[in-house]
């Protein structure tokens, strides 16, 4: 188990999260996209993010991300949404759910007033028990809505959290 923080990425932390964000794209189970960021396009989709925050251990290792955003504009502008990552070599040290407190909090700081999951995968079991831990709201199931990585499709379920 590591102690670790969670604080605003910079520059330096990008080859990490990138390595990290690309281990999520390349599972095919649990992010929409589907392209792997490069150096150009990895600083480029950082930098775009309203915050990025970063764990570090004691010795400054990333070992997991989130990006946080708007969910839509103008009169849903006060929505955000965000995503999480963890270095596959550390799952299952409750680094996402640190990242997901630091989000919360940092939404909040930023004026959000609601964190929203648009697709968060049926099957992504410790996610969803996470979330509804920590009291995101389900809003219900969306068949079929994920196309995984073999190409079957998965339901997805929408949460959200007021901050």
């Amino acid at each position: 188990m590591h102690s670790i923080t969670v604080r605003q990425y910079n520059v330096t932390d990008e080859t990490a999260m990138i390595r990290i964000w690309n281990e999520v794209v390349e599972e095919g189970i649990a992010f929409p996209q589907e392209e792997i960021l490069n150096e150009k396009t990895g600083h480029v989709f950082f930098a775009s993010q309203t915050y990025c925050g970063v764990a570090v251990d004691t010795s400054g290792t990333v070992l997991g991300l989130y990006i946080l955003h708007p969910n839509n504009i103008g009169r849903c502008g006060h929505i955000c949404n965000a995503s999480y990552a963890v270095r596959k070599e550390n799952r299952g040290e409750h680094i996402g759910e640190t990242l997901v407190k630091d989000c919360l909090q940092k939404g909040k700081e930023l004026g959000y007033r609601i964190l929203q999951f648009n697709a968060v995968v049926a099957t992504n079991l410790h996610a969803r028990h996470l979330y509804e831990r920590l009291g995101f709201v389900r809003l219900g199931t969306i068949p079929n809505g994920f196309r995984m990585r073999d190409g079957h499709y998965e339901d997805i379920c929408p949460y959200y959290h007021e901050l």
